[in-house]
């Protein structure tokens, strides 16, 4: 029997099984009902290694979307969706464009993952976890100069993109692809000669193993040039969401707001829709992906994006207790960001006012908050979460 048992718990190689597991299927074992990795999962710091140092060996379009993305497969057989660099870091989104008309941008898609998540932080020479807004819903990002030649062209079997490529007057290497906008030779992403940089999303497990659920997020935008959504018009919205399912039971409103506090910080206007893992019913995480319209301007806040708060006057206190330590000059947000984002390989990721914007705009929501409990009351409008079963039991798969 001894020798049966371990043959079950050991392999060949020496290793207990799950040890010998690639990074990326560590990553998606962890998932659980409330979050998508753990505090000191460490598997994810290993998975964003393996994203800017694995060997590319397929890449293939992304279809769907608007934009170019690219599927990347990996040698240890992981995946990632690559989002190609558009414009540089000072770049800010022409005043003209309508949000649904706005680039995708890697840097921002990195600095999402850096927002949701913690950073190690020295202080007075201890090395201290800091949390920055410790959602982790957002799956791992990182940063990557891919070369164009051979790690694309040549290990790409999507004849439609690989037609696609051309050599520039100024002999560089470009490519556009196939999607809805910017996909043209005006467009073109070229190379100098042929590096090109881009973010690296790991792939969340397969829909076949673990279904999505797609939800039409309350507050989206009328994507019309002149048509103004419901929200827009009807200061008593809310009223009406809380009293529609998933919103009129459970935590749902709570994470809507979480995401509307963490798309206002990155200026995101396109939270459309959003998706959670089917699994775990309702009482669940919402998944933030999709976060490339994110850290388009830095001179303006889009008062817009926090309307849910303003409206629904509901915040956890998880949430609330974090926002007011990052206002605090020794937890300042910006320099919290700016120390986790100097880990990626293509750092700096953002341009210094963008940094700022961001201790701006988390004074405005702290500002809408204390409106809220003036109006409402305290117990009224901040949930104390700490005690629910949602945060002690953090382990059920």
């Amino acid at each position: 029997g001894r020798q049966n048992e371990d043959n079950e718990e050991f392999l060949p190689t020496g290793e207990t099984s799950i040890d010998s597991y690639p990074n990326w299927l560590k990553f998606h074992i962890g998932i659980n009902r409330y979050e998508l990795y753990s505090r000191d999962n460490p598997a994810i710091e290993a998975l964003l290694q393996d994203l800017v140092s694995q060997k590319i060996t397929s890449v293939a379009m992304k279809s769907g979307g608007t934009q170019l993305k690219l599927i990347m497969t990996f040698q240890n057989y992981g995946q990632a969706l690559f989002k190609p660099m558009k414009q540089t870091r000072e770049q800010e989104t022409p005043p003209d464009f309508f949000y649904f008309s706005d680039y995708e941008r890697h840097n921002a898609e990195i600095a999402a993952f850096h927002l949701d998540r913690q950073v190690k932080w020295i202080c007075s020479k201890r090395k201290v976890e800091i949390l920055i807004l410790d959602f982790r819903r957002v799956p791992p990002v990182a940063g990557r100069l891919v070369n164009m030649t051979r790690e694309i062209r040549d290990v790409t079997r999507d004849k439609k993109l690989w037609r696609t490529f051309f050599i520039s007057p100024a002999n560089n290497i470009c490519f556009y692809g196939e999607c809805s906008y910017y996909c043209s030779t005006e467009h073109a992403l070229c190379g100098k000669p042929d590096q090109i940089e881009g973010s690296l999303a790991a792939f969340l497990p397969d829909l076949s193993l673990a279904k999505r659920k797609t939800w039409r997020n309350p507050w989206r935008r009328s994507y019309h040039k002149r048509k103004k959504a419901e929200w827009e018009v009807d200061p008593d919205y809310c009223e009406e969401v809380k009293q529609t399912p998933p919103y009129d039971s459970g935590t749902r409103i709570l994470d809507v707001m979480d995401m509307t506090v963490f798309d206002f910080l990155m200026g995101n206007m396109d939270r459309h829709h959003y998706e959670t893992f089917e699994k775990f019913g309702n009482e669940t995480f919402i998944i933030h992906l999709d976060n490339g319209r994110g850290f388009g301007k830095y001179s303006h806040d889009e008062l817009s994006i926090l309307v849910p708060l303003n409206q629904c006057c509901r915040i956890r206190k998880s949430t609330y207790l974090r926002l007011q330590l990052l206002a605090k000059e020794e937890y300042k947000l910006s320099l919290l960001m700016k120390e986790s984002l100097l880990k990626d390989k293509i750092a700096p990721i953002l341009y210094q006012p963008h940094l700022e914007a961001m201790d701006r705009r988390l004074r405005i929501v702290l500002k809408a908050v204390s409106d809220c409990i003036e109006k409402d009351g305290y117990d009224n409008v901040v949930e104390n979460d700490f005690n629910a079963d949602v945060n002690t039991v953090t382990t059920e798969r």
